[in-house]
């Protein structure tokens, strides 16, 4: 399998996007206001989920803006990512 394979390609979002919605999850845990009104914390695979889904936003918006290569997709994915992810909490 070559880097530039579209199935490894997927498969470095995805683990891109676990990744950091395990670590959003761990590092950053839910907002105060999320604790006051849910009464319970967010499970790590909901963070999983939504970080792999920016994951996937952020390689696109690369892969449509830049139209770059590897490096710049995984950057991309990991940025959108973490955006999501913060956008999400705020949300909550």
């Amino acid at each position: 399998m070559r880097a530039n394979d579209p199935f490894v390609t997927f498969l470095l979002v995805l683990v891109i996007g676990i990744v950091a919605g395990i670590l959003f999850d761990r590092l950053a845990g839910p907002s105060w206001l999320a604790r006051q009104f849910s009464g319970s914390a967010r499970g790590v695979l909901t963070s999983a989920l939504v970080g792999i889904a920016g994951a996937f936003f952020g390689y696109h918006i690369a892969m449509l803006a830049l139209g770059g290569g590897l490096l710049t997709s995984i950057i991309a994915a990991a940025v959108g990512a973490a955006a999501v992810l913060l956008v999400w909490r705020m949300a909550k």
